[in-house]
């Protein structure tokens, strides 16, 4: 990795998983010092988040962390469905031995970290990895390097609202999260792509109605 990189990648990071709360200031001094690196990687990595609208900037302002928005995240879910039902469907179509393979061990791999639960950060975030690696591994066998572009802003956008909010409340109707990717990687090796496409637009969906649920007594306070 290049400086740059690793300014990126834990500036991303933090970013998505809270640390850097929305609308927060990113001061060059303060940011030098939390990453221990100079601000010219720095920089770099600003204006890269902000191409991907985690990061905003205003003149004689600075950066700042983008703010959240229901609005936004229902923009991003809906989207999200929209690219990830025709990559699914491309897929569904052209995908071999190989892609199917990737699609059971990418599940199996998701179900065991699942079943450790998500006690600490270390197992949190491989949680995440292999969660983001199921999803991709659905898709990639679509041909599209636009359509997996896509797929990767649109996924980082989404982890931002959920890393931080998804967390169980008590008394809270439980949701089997990893039976409907179960459901999903069955109705897609079956290759039934309406019924794939169908369950993936509900998995996202019940997400973003969660989120909803979740942001609007913030907004309301706000």
């Amino acid at each position: 990795m290049t400086l740059a990189e690793k300014a990126y990648d834990s500036l991303r990071r933090d970013i998505v998983a809270g640390h850097l709360k929305p609308g927060a200031p990113l001061r060059m001094a303060q940011l030098s010092e939390r990453y221990d690196m100079g601000f010219s990687p720095l920089r770099e990595a600003l204006n890269r988040l902000q191409a991907e609208r985690l990061v905003t900037s205003v003149a004689l302002k600075g950066f700042s962390v983008a703010p959240l928005s229901m609005d936004e995240m229902w923009d991003a879910t809906n989207t999200r469905i929209l690219i990830e039902s025709r990559a699914l469907r491309l897929s569904i179509e052209q995908g071999g031995d190989e892609w199917e393979a990737g699609i059971v061990g990418t599940l199996h791999a998701l179900m065991l970290q699942a079943a450790r639960g998500t006690a600490s950060e270390d197992d949190a975030r491989a949680l995440e990895v292999r969660h983001h690696a199921f999803h991709k591994a659905l898709l990639v066998a679509c041909g599209s390097g636009w359509l997996m572009e896509f797929f990767q802003r649109l996924y980082v956008e989404s982890e931002r609202y959920r890393h931080p909010m998804l967390a169980p409340r008590p008394g809270e109707p439980a949701r089997d999260v990893q039976a409907e990717h179960e459901a999903l990687a069955r109705a897609t090796l079956a290759r039934d792509a309406d019924l794939a496409c169908a369950l993936l637009a509900d998995h996202y969906r019940r997400t973003a109605q969660r989120l909803e649920s979740l942001m609007a007594p913030v907004a309301a306070a706000g």
